[in-house]
């Protein structure tokens, strides 16, 4: 069953989701084995990232993503993907560092749900 989330999370989710990229979880695999370098950034809560994740997946999380995405000393046109549980926070996340000035952010609709219906390769706990 979806979840049911409130009338502004969604009215500034679906305004983020307009001004980003988004792919799915079909693209990412294709993103993952097409030979160009790609970070793919897990902005779940720890204990979420913990309990299962892509493989290869850096966790910084929604809440401190602004802090320290930094120190990953990444360059600003970096091909970057960011997913959580379905595709929310991961569009407000990208939203974020689209406005902190990474160029090739985009967020991964489906999120950890899509990454595990299509098969991707996953650590779990």
């Amino acid at each position: 069953m979806a979840k049911q989330h409130a009338p502004r999370f969604l009215a500034i989710v679906e305004s983020a989701r307009e001004a980003i990229p988004e792919c799915n979880a079909e693209e990412l695999k294709h993103m993952l084995s097409d030979g160009q370098p790609l970070l793919v950034i897990d902005v779940r809560e720890r204990h979420e990232f913990e309990a299962g994740h892509l493989e290869g997946a850096v966790h910084i999380g929604k809440g401190v993503l602004e802090r320290d995405i930094e120190k990953q000393d990444i360059s600003d046109d970096a091909r970057v993907v960011l997913y959580c549980g379905g595709g929310y926070r991961s569009a407000l996340a990208a939203k974020s560092l689209q406005d902190m000035g990474w160029t090739n952010v985009s967020s991964l609709w489906g999120g950890w749900r899509g990454i595990q219906a299509e098969d991707l390769p996953v650590w779990k706990a």
